[in-house]
């Protein structure tokens, strides 16, 4: 192929490229907002977000209707509002490393290292994503478990006790200390050099990637998740308070300067709930 040819192609494949990289960033706009209108109108409870948003904390202790009629189709109703929720949460904090992973696996290709063909994107974030499923499955058994121990309300999904509330905020302070939060942190942080350490090609290692990546995710993050219990699992301000914490740490230049402040803040929240009145 002589020069202009050859010029030619790699400028058609540069333009496919970027192509492709503008169709996944509006497709991961468009999955994520997707996920915060279903939260918006209630994820299938019955009733709206803003029915059970409050700027009270902690949130009334009182409540009339007790633990709710746990079927299976209600298990898994609330697993699908985990699920999704975790998506409309996490997945905006995801996006740099899944543009990383598509630009490197594209320069693969145009560099003859990779076979040629779609990037496998999309089964990274199946493999992201799946670890967040997990984790769904396991708070729905906890909302179920806190409920009938009479610590959540039912209808409100947000503690009536003010033990569980400290002790999950004193907890979760607590977390943001350890060796393993900063590790995963760190990790989230980083996603170049977790690409040149991981690296797999093909669907299978694009899978693995995404389940290794959403691992670390989880374990940066899965105690302030379950700080939805403290505040109100459908509760939209503190949802959207702990969506901006989480891309904070972990795209924000001082993200790491955050981690142990906001322990300290938590913990006294904690402290505080456990012996309000």
């Amino acid at each position: 192929m002589n020069s202009p040819q050859l010029q030619s192609s790699l400028a058609t494949l540069e333009r496919a490229i970027r192509s492709e990289r503008a169709i996944l960033a509006i497709a991961i706009a468009v999955i994520t907002l997707l996920a915060w209108s279903y939260i918006l109108g209630g994820a299938g409870t019955g009733m709206s977000a803003a029915s059970m948003t409050t700027w009270r904390f902690p949130p009334s202790v009182e409540t009339l209707f007790g633990p709710a009629d746990w079927t299976l189709g209600y298990a898994l109703m609330m697993t699908s509002m985990w699920f999704v929720m975790m998506v409309a949460m996490m997945l905006p904090s995801a996006s740099p490393m899944m543009m990383i992973y598509a630009r490197v696996y594209a320069q693969g290709q145009r560099q003859g290292q990779i076979a040629s063909g779609r990037v496998p994107v999309a089964i990274f974030a199946v493999g992201y994503l799946l670890c967040w499923l997990a984790f769904s499955g396991v708070a729905t058994a906890l909302q179920y478990a806190f409920e009938r121990a009479g610590l959540v309300d039912g209808m409100w999904m947000w503690s009536i006790s003010r033990y569980l509330t400290g002790g999950l905020l004193v907890a979760a302070g607590l977390y943001q200390f350890s060796p393993l939060k900063r590790a995963c942190l760190n990790h989230c942080r980083s996603p170049a050099s977790f690409l040149s350490r991981n690296w797999r090609p093909g669907r299978s290692g694009a899978f693995r990637l995404g389940l290794v990546h959403g691992a670390y995710c989880l374990g940066c993050c899965w105690v302030l998740m379950l700080l939805l219990f403290a505040g109100g699992v459908m509760n939209v301000v503190w949802i959207a308070g702990l969506s901006i914490l989480v891309l904070l740490e972990k795209l924000a230049p001082f993200g790491a300067r955050l981690t142990k402040p906001i322990g300290v803040l938590l913990m006294a929240a904690g402290c505080a709930a456990a012996v309000s009145r």
